[in-house]
């Protein structure tokens, strides 16, 4: 597998822009919460590394992954954010609900930005194991919540050209 093979969070060889100008939000679930606790603090630093205002930046916790839809939807609703990023884990179990719960989620998220016209972030690892997420939440892989914030930089960024 390729991923064996790097750190997936190396953003060297992309110009990422300024992030001050922008307000994000970011719904995270509660659920796997020594995951998606990695994720946050990932998203958080990598917005504030690219000059995101703390004070432009909204944190909403939601019990699951499957509720990240509907807080990235009061976010949009009620707020004006120039990207919503969703964090969450499901972890392969025993049961069908793994398919259940990933495919909702990420059509969710998708319509999500489709509804609103604003870059709505999938930072939600789908993993087999607890291992495979630890190592994409700050492990040997880097962080994805780190990834969803400068796709959520890059977002915005296009998002405001083209507005």
């Amino acid at each position: 597998m390729a991923s064996n093979l790097k750190n997936l969070s190396d953003f060297s060889h992309i110009q990422v822009g300024d992030a001050k100008q922008f307000k994000f939000g970011i719904v995270v679930s509660q659920w796997n919460a020594q995951v998606t606790g990695a994720l946050l603090n990932g998203a958080v630093e990598g917005l504030l590394k690219h000059n995101a205002l703390e004070s432009n930046i909204e944190i909403v916790e939601v019990p699951g992954s499957y509720e990240l839809i509907s807080g990235a939807d009061i976010l949009l609703r009620n707020k004006d954010f120039d990207a919503v990023i969703c964090l969450g884990c499901v972890i392969q179990g025993e049961t069908r609900h793994f398919d259940f719960i990933c495919d909702a989620v990420a059509n969710g998220v998708a319509n999500a930005a489709l509804k609103y016209g604003k870059p709505v972030i999938f930072g939600v690892l789908t993993t087999d194991n607890l291992q495979q997420a630890l190592d994409r939440a700050g492990g040997i892989h880097g962080n994805k919540g780190e990834e969803a914030a400068i796709t959520a930089i890059q977002m915005a960024h296009i998002s405001a050209k083209y507005a």
